[in-house]
Parts: C-alpha cells; sequence; structure tokens
C-alpha cells in the first residue's frame, strides 16, 4: 500500500498487515500525525494533537503485537491494538486538556479516564488527539468562536456538520481511522452524513456517559464515526459497557440474509422538508435495497410530528440546568459564544410544566414507535439522514424549494426522533449532489438492536464503498 491507501485502509486490514509482519504501530502513528501536520491547518479538525503519547502507545502496542516477523511473540489482546483514533474534546482524558470547544474550559486537565477511554486503551487503541467540536456540544456546525471552524474535506468552505464535526472531518479526510463522538440530537449522525462517513449512535445506555461533558442527560449518548461500517462495529464493541457489543458482527460474517430483514419509512414528517437530490439519493439506496432482497414497506407513526418540539423543551431545559449547576451560567454568560448563551436562555425560561409535558410526549412516542416496530414485524426504519448538504460555514438559513428554513433546525430535524426514543440509530453515505457533496441515509433500530443496524448497513455499504475526498489525497 502507497501512504493514501494506508492512511484510508480498514481497522481490519491495518490489523492484517500488523499481523502479518509488513506494518508496524509506530510507522502508521508517524504517518497519520505527518497528516495531521499536513492537513490540520486547512481542516482544523484537531483542538488538541497528543503527540509523544501516542508515539508512547504506538510502541507499547507495537512491543505486544510482537516484533515484525516474531508472530510467537505477539499477545494482540485488543481489538484496536495499535490503531491510531481520535477523541471528541468533550470527553474527559487523564492529564490531557479536555475543553469541550468552551472558552470556560480552555484550561481543564480531568484527573482521570472516562470510563469510555479507559475501554479504549484497554482494547490497544493510539490515541491522536481531541477534535474540535462545537462549543459544549450546543450546535450542529462545529463553527466554534474559539477554536476556530472545523471544515468539511469534500469543500472547506463548508461546515462539517456536528457538534462530532472535528471526529467526522478527521476521519473522512484520513487523520485517524476512527473517531468516538457525543450525539444528543444528531451529533455523531449529522457529521458523518455531512462528511460521506459511518456514524452510529447507539442505544441510550448502551455505552457510559460518565465523564463526558453532558448536554441532555435524557438524551446523551457515545458512539464512534469510520469510514466503514465494519470500523464502526469494532469500535462499538470495543467501548460499549460490559457484553453489550458480544454479537456484534464488524464484517457481515454470519449475518442474517437481507431477504429476512424488514424495513419500514415512515409516512409522516421525515419528508416533508427535504431537498430534491436528498430524495434522489434517498429514493436510488432504497432501490438498492429492495434489489439486495429487502422487505420495504411504508408505517404509520403519527406521532413522529411531536418530537421535535418535546426534544427541544427537554434539551433546552437538561442544558440550562447543568450549565447553572456548574456555576457557568449565568454568572460566566459573556465567555459562551452567541449561539450558545441564546439557546441556554432559551432553556431557563421553560417550565416544570413545559418540562414535564415534553417527557409525556416523549413516553407516548417511544410506546407509539415500539407498538409500530413490533406490529409491522419492523427491523429498522429507513430515512435520510440530513434534508440538505453541507451548508455553506456562514449560512444560518438554507433554501428549500421556494422557502428558507434555519439550516441548525433543518439539520437536526430528521435526527431528533431517534434521540427521544432512546434506539440506535446509523448513518452510511448513499450517494453525492451535483456538486460532490456526500449525502446520507440512516437506519433506525429497536431497543438494544445495534447488531440489526450494523448488518443492515453493512450489507448497503459494501455496494457503495466509501469514497477519499478529493482535497485529502496525499
Amino acid at each position: 500500500m502507497n501512504e493514501t491507501e494506508l492512511a484510508f485502509a480498514t481497522i481490519a486490514e491495518i490489523a492484517g498487515l500488523f499481523r502479518a509482519g509488513k506494518l508496524s504501530s509506530v510507522e502508521l502513528t508517524e504517518l497519520i500525525l505527518t497528516r495531521i501536520e499536513r492537513f490540520s491547518p486547512k481542516l482544523n479538525a484537531y483542538i488538541t494533537v497528543t503527540h509523544e503519547l501516542a508515539r508512547k502507545q504506538a510502541k507499547s502496542a507495537e512491543a505486544e503485537l510482537g516484533v515484525r516477523g516474531k508472530r510467537k511473540t505477539r499477545t494482540d489482546s485488543g481489538l484496536l491494538q495499535g490503531i491510531p483514533i481520535s477523541l471528541k474534546d468533550n470527553i474527559c482524558t487523564k492529564g490531557i486538556r479536555t475543553t469541550a470547544g468552551s472558552k470556560i474550559l480552555r484550561d481543564y486537565f480531568p484527573e482521570k479516564d472516562a470510563p469510555v477511554v479507559s475501554r479504549l486503551k484497554l482494547a490497544g487503541a493510539v490515541l491522536l488527539g481531541k477534535t474540535n467540536m462545537h462549543e459544549f456540544a450546543y450546535g450542529v456546525t462545529t463553527n466554534n468562536p474559539h477554536y476556530g471552524p472545523a471544515r468539511n474535506p469534500w469543500d472547506t468552505a463548508r461546515i462539517p456538520g456536528g457538534s462530532s464535526g472535528g471526529s467526522a472531518s478527521a476521519v473522512a479526510a484520513g487523520l485517524c481511522f476512527g473517531s468516538v463522538g457525543t450525539d444528543t440530537g444528531g451529533s455523531i449522525r449529522i457529521p458523518a452524513a455531512l462528511c460521506g462517513i459511518v456514524g452510529l449512535k447507539p442505544g441510550l445506555g448502551r455505552v457510559d456517559v460518565a465523564g463526558v461533558i453532558p448536554l441532555s442527560v435524557t438524551h446523551d449518548c457515545v458512539g464512534p464515526l469510520a469510514r466503514s461500517v465494519a470500523d464502526a462495529g469494532i469500535l462499538f464493541r470495543a467501548i460499549a459497557n460490559g457484553d453489550e457489543g458480544e454479537g456484534v458482527c464488524p464484517r457481515g460474517s454470519g449475518a442474517r440474509k437481507l431477504s429476512k430483514l424488514r424495513l419500514g419509512i415512515p409516512r409522516e414528517f421525515f419528508f416533508d422538508v427535504m431537498s430534491g437530490e436528498v430524495r434522489e439519493s434517498f429514493d436510488a439506496a432504497v432501490r438498492s435495497l429492495r434489489g439486495l432482497g429487502a422487505k420495504i414497506k411504508e408505517v404509520s407513526i403519527p406521532l413522529l410530528a411531536q418530537t421535535e418540539n418535546a426534544g427541544n423543551r427537554i434539551a433546552w431545559a437538561e442544558a440550562s440546568h447543568y450549565h447553572q449547576q456548574s456555576g457557568w451560567f449565568p454568572v460566566r454568560r459573556a465567555e459562551y459564544s452567541e449561539d450558545v448563551r441564546s439557546r441556554l436562555e432559551m432553556g431557563m425560561k421553560v417550565s416544570a410544566v413545559e418540562y414535564l409535558e415534553a417527557l409525556d410526549q416523549r413516553r407516548n412516542y417511544i410506546a407509539q414507535l415500539r407498538e409500530v416496530m413490533e406490529k409491522e414485524a419492523i427491523d429498522a426504519l429507513m430515512v435520510p439522514t440530513t434534508p440538505i448538504a453541507a451548508p455553506l460555514i456562514s449560512e444560518e438559513t438554507s433554501c428549500v424549494g421556494k422557502d428558507d428554513h434555519p439550516t441548525r433546525a433543518l439539520l437536526l430535524r430528521l435526527n431528533r426522533p431517534a434521540n427521544l426514543a432512546g434506539v440506535p440509530a446509523i448513518s452510511v453515505p448513499c450517494g453525492f449532489t451535483a456538486a460532490g457533496l456526500p449525502i446520507g441515509v440512516q437506519f433506525i433500530g429497536a431497543e438494544r438492536n445495534e447488531r440489526v443496524l450494523l448488518e443492515i448497513a453493512d450489507i448497503y455499504q459494501r455496494s457503495n464503498p466509501f469514497r477519499v475526498p478529493p482535497n485529502c489525497k496525499v
């Protein structure tokens, strides 16, 4: 493999090269660190790069894998042994600056690792650094005023999405082999779709969120971003609680036949506001899966219409409560960016009655979603991930049809339903606009059923493989 092929190889391919003695973790880590130095000024995907820690961990991984050619000496105990990855900068790392993309935490160095970091270390991962993000994970653009905007590798004038925008940009550009981000209203899936990669939001509680600076405790999830579904499966297995990841099949081996899986397309909500190019790509993805044998039918979930309002009220109130408890808001309001400050102010105005009503709406929606999926024997819903492709960094509103819509609301719109229900969801690339911007398709599963989502997504992606962004080729 040349440098580009190595940088964009899958985790399984790299692991095979390690085991065959054809590549060392030290060599690979140096290659990716060099790429970060080359592309980071353009993409601004990282806030902190942990050069020396990465080199130290790579040497340790190489020792565990065994000296090249001496395969009898390797211990190879981890799923990610020697694989360079990144972390979103709201995940606490012992002794490594964790800013949450904020001015307030600019000099915060946690005293211990978040449990998800401990699991990654146990799996043998090499940490390259902490990625750029929307301030306090409270937005979808990663247009960060404190550390500069992260940029989309497909077009650096455009956003990578957010709030895990730096993670998605780094993965798409070959600046790591995977990343771990957070998702409260689409913060993994939105940037995955806009950057042309895979993003998995596990079900609520499937990955430990302790040690992660929260946004909304009812919705917060931690999950992987990767270039392939198989890699996302490997990362999920490494970070899932206890044996939650057991049985997840990272590359379709032993997966059930697609002809035995049933997908549902909701009649309501998802297609009300959508660009023509996104709809065309989605329809093509439906035809592709039907051609592969999937059974797809329309289903009705009327309470989807309430998810946007209910999700917003819960998130607004919980975010403001956390920042107030932490002693930051409103005392240090001047240190917040304008967009985050305005949302925290909105959260302070949510009444107790409105919050409780939103929780009631959430419970009713969860019950209806569960009933529909069980009654219709649906394994997953199939919907677009975002109704538009990546907007320009300065684009506060986006035109769909003849109407202008707030960009933030558009990007959140199709992702909030999975967060409100606490069910797993995955975004996979499904096409490109005429301007060459990626489009994503989303599969939303039943509770505790990440395995089936990964099987469906893997089958689909193998017929629609990942492309390298043109700006990021060596």
